[in-house]
């Protein structure tokens, strides 16, 4: 917490960049370690549908407001990164250390398999639907961009393109919640086995505790955003590195932080769904807002081109996703494979 007002600090006497950069990411980890402690507390009054629809929400929130703010500086191909970097990091990281931590001490852990494949499959045809802009692109435009460019003047056909997909992804999202949440909660929000180990927040201090988190985690994000150019030039790192794999973990703390935290006891129904869940919002509500948003502030729209790295990087995550998910059984050692995927994924981010 120290962090919090120290960047502050920094950034008003106009310290190094790097150093900035440092201390308001450092300062993000632990307002998202209370947005992740406050919807838990909330998600034990309401089962893993439910509470893991709450954890992806606010876990999510610091990376929207972060993503936000470097819209309106800009920075396309950050924002574009941080989207990408965001879902490889749900599926690869979050549930690779969920399921490498929670397997340690067991042979194997399970969950509904019915619903992380749903998931799965929602999330496999949004990747497909936001990959469409790109093609077009590809095929009629003016090629995908590389991983250094940093603003790029599309056509006006490809931005309309993008803004129909997201209007298109975010409606298939609110029929995603309608069934999960109501026509099918039987399936995705079945009761739990075990009475909840909790701190016994009341909802109203949960609520108060997400406020006070999101305004701290706002405060943060426009410190980091205002430092990221810098910064990137005076540590060697592209801002396609930074983009894709440091804002998006920074942003991924509070949905890495209790997943990681139920799966160790033993709730991979919670733990799959934070982690399959959270992607799946990205791609059909975080990107969509982000485009929209777009249209409204900043120097202009952002149309939904990925460059090839970002497209190999989620397609792959995505197949792996399913597969891992298909048998509703999870040990340490998938957890490995997919913390391994995503290394190689960061250091081929890195040399991009």
């Amino acid at each position: 917490m120290p962090a919090i007002p120290l960047a502050v600090v920094l950034e008003l006497t106009h310290a190094s960049a790097t150093v900035v950069f440092a201390v308001s990411a450092l300062g993000i980890v632990p307002t998202a370690a209370l947005m992740g402690r406050a919807t838990e507390e909330l998600a034990a009054k309401s089962g893993p549908g439910i509470g893991g629809l709450l954890n992806v929400t606010f876990g999510n929130a610091p990376e929207l407001i972060i993503a936000l703010f470097a819209l309106e500086a800009g920075l396309h191909e950050v924002v574009k990164a941080s989207i990408i970097g965001s879902i490889i990091g749900n599926v690869l990281l979050v549930m690779g250390a969920a399921m490498f931590a929670g397997g340690l001490r067991r042979d194997k852990q399970t969950f509904n398999a019915t619903a992380a494949s749903a998931q799965a499959t929602m999330l496999l045809l949004a990747a497909t639907a936001m990959v469409m802009p790109a093609i077009f692109e590809l095929i009629e435009g003016k090629g995908l961009p590389s991983p250094d460019a940093e603003i790029i003047n599309y056509d006006s056909t490809v931005e309309r393109l993008s803004l129909a997909t997201a209007i298109v992804l975010m409606g298939s999202y609110v029929a995603g919640l309608i069934f999960s949440l109501r026509t099918h909660k039987d399936i995705f929000n079945p009761p739990y086995e075990e009475e909840e180990d909790t701190w016994g927040w009341s909802v109203r201090r949960s609520v108060i505790a997400l406020f006070v988190a999101g305004v701290l985690v706002g405060v943060m994000s426009e410190v980091l955003v205002g430092s990221i150019t810098e910064a990137s030039e005076s540590i060697g790192l592209s801002e396609f590195f930074i983009g894709v794999i440091v804002v998006a973990v920074v942003g991924n703390a509070a949905e890495h932080w209790v997943a990681v935290l139920v799966a160790v006891k033993n709730k991979m129904d919670l733990a799959v769904n934070i982690a399959i869940g959270s992607s799946a919002q990205i791609a059909l509500f975080v990107a969509p807002v982000l485009v929209i948003a777009s249209f409204l502030i900043g120097p202009g729209p952002m149309p939904l081109v990925f460059n090839g790295f970002e497209l190999g990087g989620v397609l792959l995550a995505i197949l792996i996703a399913q597969y891992v998910t298909q048998d509703g059984e999870s040990n340490w050692f998938e957890g490995v494979q997919l913390l391994a995927l995503y290394l190689i994924l960061g250091i081929a981010f890195y040399y991009a």
